[in-house]
């Protein structure tokens, strides 16, 4: 029988499919190389949350940070109740793609992003160095949006303190169709923003239960190779009745 991991799509057909898509905006006139250069309106995020503290100095083995970088390294941190990911196990972080199941209601969106940044290095804060890990992904096409993401977890290492942070710019897609669009327009925005706040209420939950012995998750992995995030995220039995786009923008 099919092991289905999103709803009834083919995920390793899907996944092939977006090794062929290329990044949907222009790098050049986006906010990440300055507001001048940046054309048209794009959104601007950054949150960050504490996760607890560490002894100062390099992160602890085993410890708050190697906790979090887990977390994030295999998108557990994601709320499958608004987006869940694919992605090929065996498939380097840097160039991964990712097939993206966004999810309002009965409706599903399948889209596709690329990890196009691993950040691994020693930086100033201005209030003295930070070590950093995490990964950004940007949109490709057939993307209800346009923009770039990023995950980190930050110690700052004087004061031994580790955090999450995640920020990017987006602005709404091209959007062929009018339904799909009004939707977008009033649902997208309020649906984004929820996202952000609530990958970080998680990834601050299961961090600290991880600090209380509970054993970190890990998505569910399936015989060809094919991971699910987050884990526990399974189709419902009713999702035969969920009606999807794929690549639903233009």
């Amino acid at each position: 029988m099919r092991d289905w991991l999103l709803g009834q799509i083919d995920e390793a057909g899907a996944l092939d499919e977006l090794s062929r898509l290329r990044i949907n905006y222009d790098l050049a006139h986006a906010p990440e190389n300055g507001f001048q250069a940046a054309e048209g309106h794009w959104h601007v995020d950054s949150g960050t949350t504490r996760l607890g503290r560490e002894g100062p100095g390099p992160p602890e083995h085993g410890g708050l940070w190697e906790a979090a970088c887990h977390l994030v390294g295999e998108y557990e941190f994601a709320d499958a109740r608004i987006l869940r990911g694919v992605y090929r196990r065996n498939s380097a972080l840097l160039g991964r793609n990712m097939l993206l199941e966004g999810r309002f209601f009965g409706l599903r969106f399948y889209f596709g992003v690329r990890v196009t940044g691993v950040i691994d290095e020693e930086r100033d804060a201005g209030d003295g160095p930070e070590r950093v890990w995490g990964w950004c992904y940007q949109t490709l096409e057939g993307h209800l949006e346009q923009g770039r993401l990023s995950y980190e977890v930050i110690k700052h290492l004087t004061t031994g303190q580790v955090a999450f942070r995640v920020a990017g710019y987006s602005r709404p897609a091209p959007i062929g169709n009018p339904v799909v669009r009004l939707g977008f327009a009033l649902f997208g925005r309020r649906t984004q923003q929820r996202f952000y706040r609530n990958i970080q209420v998680r990834i601050t939950d299961l961090v600290g239960g991880a600090q209380r012995g509970r054993p970190l998750p890990s998505p569910a992995v399936r015989a060809d190779g094919i991971v699910l995030a987050p884990s526990g995220a399974r189709p419902h039995p009713l999702e035969r009745l969920a009606y999807g786009w794929t690549h639903p923008g233009s």
